[in-house]
């Protein structure tokens, strides 16, 4: 296996009409030997643009990549070394599940006896022994991603690259598909890149997370991290199900003022925040650390605001509660059992200690010292 190195990368496409478009701009990385990382963002945001930089499938317009030791900035994508699943299987349609998976090993002019043996073995991983036989036809999508993924494990790539593989599974499948690529690398300690713009799938897969946005990366974080500690609204915004609440606030005094409530600031946000005194800010909290008040814990009691609520979403195991703190929507993620109504007017509490502040004009999140 080996690591990957995006250096001052940048990727540029020109069309007659439209001039010139940027879809990466200035990337830098490092993807460590051995380690599952994750591109994630919106469509059009760079992120497949980057994965087919690595695989040779594009060509930057400047900067250097290395695979390994290797700069691989002229390299043909077969002289790479790299495996690629795509999102659409691109199977043979014309070849049994071991024809497919053989196949690249037979076009390297691989010998026999090492074909069969990595086919076994791929097989024996995926649990497609029993299928070898079979056409892809005769296959569920489940099935048919795991030979994609055969095809590639047989390779024995220094990196594999993974573009959106499980976008065209239902919801049930895709789950139980992140469940087996996980420990997939677990058992294969590969190297691998994995694009989404599905964030569940980012947060439960990366080890380290790249959130782009727009051609630029936004944040290179672990899953934890990005979420506790996200560097910007954009990262906040995206990052997370429901997504974090922004509030229109104002600091003033040791206190954070939204419309129909002040909260005392803890002494590390007085400190903080004291660049703001008399400013205004935004506030940002994510949809858990809202209680319904009957359930609000210990830390949130001083942290309390009436609103009226709009919109209540029964999930079985918690409840999501809609309402207005001025002109913005709030999400509060709530106790199964909390007494709320629509038209309701319900006192709602806030964990303190896990509150947010982002500087209104560059939107970067306001860091706080302990």
């Amino acid at each position: 296996m080996a690591r990957v190195v995006f250096q001052n990368i940048r990727k540029e496409y020109v069309d007659d009409k439209k001039g010139t478009f940027t879809a990466v701009e200035n990337s830098n990385f490092v993807i460590e030997d051995r380690e599952f990382v994750v591109f994630v963002g919106p469509s059009g945001c760079g992120k497949t643009t980057s994965l087919r930089m690595i695989a040779g499938l594009e060509r930057q317009t400047s900067g250097d990549i290395y695979i390994g030791d290797r700069l691989v900035n002229q390299m043909h994508p077969k002289d790479r070394d790299i495996a690629m699943v795509f999102q659409d299987y691109a199977l043979y349609p014309h070849m049994t599940i071991e024809e497919n998976l053989s196949f690249g090993l037979k076009n390297l002019k691989r010998p026999k006896d090492e074909i069969q043996r990595k086919v076994k073995e791929a097989s024996s991983i995926l649990g497609l022994t029993d299928m070898l036989d079979r056409k892809p036809r005769e296959l569920s999508g489940g099935q048919r991603q795991r030979v994609a993924v055969g095809r590639a494990i047989v390779r024995d790539p220094q990196v594999f690259l993974f573009d959106e593989p499980l976008s065209n599974l239902d919801a049930k499948l895709r789950i139980q598909m992140r469940v087996e690529l996980a420990e997939l690398h677990k058992r294969l300690g590969a190297t691998i890149v994995y694009v989404t713009h599905d964030q569940v799938e980012a947060m439960t897969l990366g080890e380290r997370i790249v959130v782009m946005n727009q051609g630029r990366i936004q944040q290179i974080a672990s899953p934890t991290e990005l979420y506790n500690r996200p560097s910007n609204m954009f990262v906040a915004g995206f990052i997370g199900s429901p997504a974090m609440n922004f509030m229109d606030a104002r600091i003033e005094r040791g206190h954070v003022h939204v419309e129909g409530a002040s909260f005392a600031l803890t002494d590390a946000a007085v400190r903080g925040l004291k660049a703001y005194e008399g400013k205004s800010i935004i506030l940002g909290v994510r949809p858990e650390n809202i209680y319904g008040e009957e359930y609000a814990p210990p830390a949130a009691s001083a942290y309390r605001l009436n609103a009226v609520v709009q919109v209540v979403e029964n999930l079985g195991a918690e409840n999501l509660v809609y309402f207005r703190v001025g002109q913005r929507m709030v999400t509060a993620r709530v106790h199964p059992e909390t007494t709320a109504q629509v038209g309701q007017a319900k006192l709602f509490a806030f964990d303190g200690g896990k509150l947010n502040f982002f500087d209104p004009a560059t939107e970067e999140r306001i860091v706080l010292e302990a």
